[in-house]
């Protein structure tokens, strides 16, 4: 049982069931209202974990009927707090109703105090947890930092990049857009020796032809019409640091023999001047697109190619990362709320079977787009389907013999992640036992 500490709120208006409710609940700081006025009045004095909240309160003064009016401003009061409501036997309705507005669970009178007791320290329990898991996402710093990954292909890369981190060697990041090569390129930074250092980022494809040499090499005094004076380049700005170029497929060929020399020689001359400068840097180059045909093709250079790639890392499309589709959702999700200090929980089940079955063209940065867009129209606790612009779940080819084990393992990730590692919640989610959930991740070689 929980100590006297524990905050329990009992919104009743019957006063015997009032006064049973708070002798069985002795164990608790029981604090009880009898309106919805009383009990807004008590979540913000007492802050409760756990409200248990009559449906069936009388109308008020005006005429309305205050159950779920209370369930949305106590949730809106305290996000967090589990709320508990208990309704008639012929309240399934309203107590789905009450469900979908964010309540934690249910509970049909007449009143057995022994099964509401169970209840109620289970809602303690969850709210406990989730509490230890908020606090652990915002204090633990990851040193893959801004890197949200459970699924194997994104977990061998991460690996990767903490093996090449502490080297030199210039390092190649292939993707589609919008699947994170940024934020490996700082990965590899934050690991590294020369973290202390700058991590200097030009986009290639962003700076016009004429412009980008100088961009990176910098320029004398009086090089060119509009040089007033001598300005330094992004790869000098990187000595000592990281030298991150974006979209390097974009690079114009005659650039790419300079580049070239500069990888070859470690030295630089500054457009309009003949001084050498030595330069210490780490080279992490970027792009989405072909190098091989484009070396075929003579659009890129193959010498070039090999010096900035000595170790090339393939990054998979979020289509092709599993379980990490939900997990991404529910991080990108968690940091707009907090940032825009939004009272939402988190998906609804048909959200969370959208997300799971949209093939995300745009990656990363489609999902970041369309949760943002979501937590603007939500006018609810949980973000539905309708709300990201994923209404119409599409389907997939089905073959059961070669699937079956990842469709199984990609489940157990799902719920797992979806109940923040609750192996209670996850099994009821997944309709099997606990010890059921226990066997098949064993026979996975999976942790939560």
């Amino acid at each position: 049982m929980k100590t006297k500490a524990e905050t329990l709120l009992i919104v009743e208006d019957d006063k015997g069931l009032q006064t049973q409710l708070k002798w069985h609940f002795s164990d608790y700081q029981v604090v009880v209202a009898a309106n919805q006025k009383d009990a807004v009045a008590a979540i913000r004095l007492h802050e409760p974990k756990v409200m248990i909240q009559d449906l069936g309160l009388p109308p008020d003064e005006d005429g309305v009927k205050e159950g779920f009016e209370l369930l949305q401003q106590a949730l809106h009061l305290n996000p967090h707090m589990k709320v508990i409501v208990m309704t008639g036997n012929e309240g399934n309705q309203h107590a789905m109703q009450a469900i979908k507005l964010g309540s934690y669970d249910f509970y049909a009178k007449p009143v057995d105090p022994d099964t509401l007791d169970l209840i109620v320290q289970r809602a303690f329990h969850i709210h406990d947890l989730e509490e230890k898991n908020r606090h652990l996402s915002q204090h633990q710093e990851s040193m893959l930092n801004g890197l949200i990954a459970s699924d194997e292909k994104m977990l061998k890369i991460c690996k990767m990049i903490e093996k090449v981190a502490p080297t030199d060697v210039s390092c190649l990041l292939l993707g589609d857009s919008g699947t994170g090569k940024e934020v490996l390129a700082n990965a590899l930074h934050q690991l590294s020796p020369r973290k202390e250092h700058n991590i200097i980022a030009i986009n290639c494809a962003a700076i016009p032809e004429n412009l980008i040499e100088s961009e990176l090499f910098g320029y004398e005094k009086g090089a060119f019409t509009g040089a007033v004076k001598t300005t330094i380049g992004k790869i000098e700005q990187a000595h000592k640091g990281t030298l991150f170029l974006d979209e390097i497929g974009d690079m114009p060929l005659h650039l790419q023999a300079k580049l070239l020399r500069f990888l070859q020689e470690r030295v630089i001359e500054r457009v309009g001047g003949r001084k050498q400068i030595a330069i210490d840097t780490r080279i992490v180059c970027a792009t989405h697109k072909n190098l091989d045909e484009m070396i075929a093709s003579g659009e890129f250079r193959e010498d070039l190619f090999y010096r900035i790639s000595e170790i090339q890392i393939d990054i998979p499309a979020l289509k092709d990362r599993g379980s990490d589709k939900i997990l991404l959702a529910k991080y990108l999700l968690n940091k707009f709320v907090k940032k825009q200090k939004l009272n939402i929980i988190g998906f609804s089940e048909d959200a969370i079977n959208a997300i799971e079955n949209h093939s995300w063209p745009g990656n990363v940065r489609e999902m970041e787009n369309k949760i943002k867009r979501a937590t603007i129209m939500c006018e609810l606790k949980y973000i539905s389907a309708l709300d990201l612009g994923l209404s119409k779940i599409e389907s997939s080819a089905l073959n059961l013999k070669e699937i079956r084990k990842n469709a199984e393992v990609r489940a157990l990730k799902q719920a797992l992640i979806a109940s923040d590692n609750n192996i209670s919640a996850a099994a009821k989610t997944l309709g099997i036992t606990r010890p059921t959930l226990y066997d098949l991740m064993k026979k996975y070689n999976m942790s939560s």
